[in-house]
């Protein structure tokens, strides 16, 4: 089986990571790729114009591609598994109007109001009058999205009416985002803490993988500004397997079938980012694929063979493939650069890479990487994901920060509490 990934950062390390692992895998292109996963065997990093969604398609042909796998969500909302599927190429990622689920906040909190799926009440906004008239109206906290793709930046939780004004500025009036702001969701505040539940589906099989829980802020005791993600760990103890199950009928099982419905199948990995409170459970976004950093600590805990697992996805099958989880936990510790999430200096070099990854049971899965001059050097925010898998969440932290020590480079940071809330419990 010879496999098309496409992107360049850590969840699509990890994916590429997992896929080589299988025994039917000869050979896996990863477009850009990174240099981690230069160092997989069976990888290859080849450069392709991954906004060409037609050159793509050549290159998986002239390649005699047997599955392509999109990691990030850009190519997806842009339409890349359509070319695909017009060609007859089996893709593992769902189409232009299934993947608008994340591409537009509205059309995703619309379908589920249609089809009483669990989630906070909202407002769509079409101009920043009746955007600010809402907050008036109903005060804070509010929750103020931007419609479209922001790069997961497009959200801020307004604790105060004059936050939520303000943000309605930056979006609406500033445009912070392009024209993903253009249209705003305005949204309740949901207590509770927060999961991510990802599944695969074929579009009619749903099979939930373990939930994992990631750290937003920047800073210790979930401080600071929102990042892509400071760590993550799974199992998250909050998700019990009761509350799983629930999410998994309540939420991803209606989801799929209402995208079927509305005549736009849903296949590919659907990741749920959930609400919980007590014993109740609500959507607080969909995304149209892996997550990152959750990635990073599910696929370690997969017990199968994902290429086959993505191959029964892309060709409807999923009924008949294998999915089970090993009994461990998996935790994810993010290096990044100084000054992250705002600016940050790049092309620092990176020492003690390999004698973090001598504990077999660690992988360092590079995000924000180069190769300069035969040495890695930082290109990114977030750089790496150092990840440890052991019996417990405990032994598998305590593993992970022992490999971050072993790892510099001129200004990083991590957070020193990933994992605490299973760890209070």
């Amino acid at each position: 089986m010879r496999v098309l990934l496409i992107g360049g950062g850590g969840r699509e390390h990890a994916l590429a990571w997992k896929l080589v692992q299988s025994p039917n895998v000869e050979k896996l292109y990863a477009a850009p790729g990174n240099p981690g996963m230069a160092l997989l065997k069976k990888c290859e990093c080849i450069n392709l114009n991954v906004d060409d969604l037609e050159g793509i398609a050549d290159y998986a042909e002239e390649k005699s591609i047997d599955l392509t796998v999109v990691g990030p969500e850009a190519p997806l909302v842009a339409g890349l598994a359509d070319v695909f599927k017009r060609r007859g190429l089996p893709v593992f990622g769902p189409s232009k109007a299934a993947a608008q689920l994340e591409g537009s906040k509205a059309f995703s909190k619309e379908l589920m109001a249609k089809y009483n799926i669990p989630t906070a009440f909202f407002k769509i906004c079409e101009d920043i009058d009746t955007a600010k008239a809402y907050v008036e109206e109903k005060g804070a906290p509010i929750v103020v999205k931007a419609d479209g793709l922001a790069a997961g930046k497009g959200v801020v939780v307004a604790m105060t009416k004059e936050e939520a004004l303000e943000a309605i500025d930056e979006m609406m009036g500033d445009h912070k985002f392009g024209a993903a702001g253009a249209r705003l969701v305005l949204e309740e505040y949901m207590e509770g803490e927060e999961a991510s539940l990802l599944a695969f589906t074929d579009g009619k099989t749903v099979v939930p993988m373990i939930a994992a829980q990631d750290h937003k802020r920047v800073f210790d005791g979930d401080e600071g500004p929102n990042t892509g993600g400071m760590g993550t760990y799974a199992p998250a103890p909050v998700m019990t397997d009761i509350l799983r199950l629930k999410a998994t009928e309540l939420i991803l099982k209606p989801v799929v079938e209402a995208m079927a419905k509305e005549g736009t199948p849903y296949q590919g990995c659907l990741y749920a980012g959930l609400m919980i409170k007590g014993d109740s459970v609500k959507v607080v976004e969909f995304n149209c694929r892996f997550g990152d950093p959750e990635t990073q600590v599910v696929l370690p805990l997969l017990d199968g063979d994902l290429a086959e697992i993505m191959l029964a996805c892309a060709t409807g099958t999923l009924d008949k493939a294998e999915v089970a989880w090993h009994d461990k936990a998996a935790v994810c510790v993010v290096m990044a650069s100084g000054g992250y999430p705002e600016s940050y200096e790049k092309g620092k070099e990176i020492t003690g890479l390999a004698a973090a990854e001598e504990d077999k049971d660690v992988v360092v899965f590079h995000a924000g990487t180069k190769e300069a001059e035969g040495k890695i050097v930082t290109s990114g925010g977030r750089v790496l994901g150092v990840t440890a898998v052991d019996a417990n969440i405990k032994a598998a932290r305590d593993r992970a920060y022992a490999a971050v020590e072993k790892i510099a480079f001129e200004k990083n940071f991590y957070r020193k509490d990933i994992a605490w809330r299973a760890l209070k419990r």
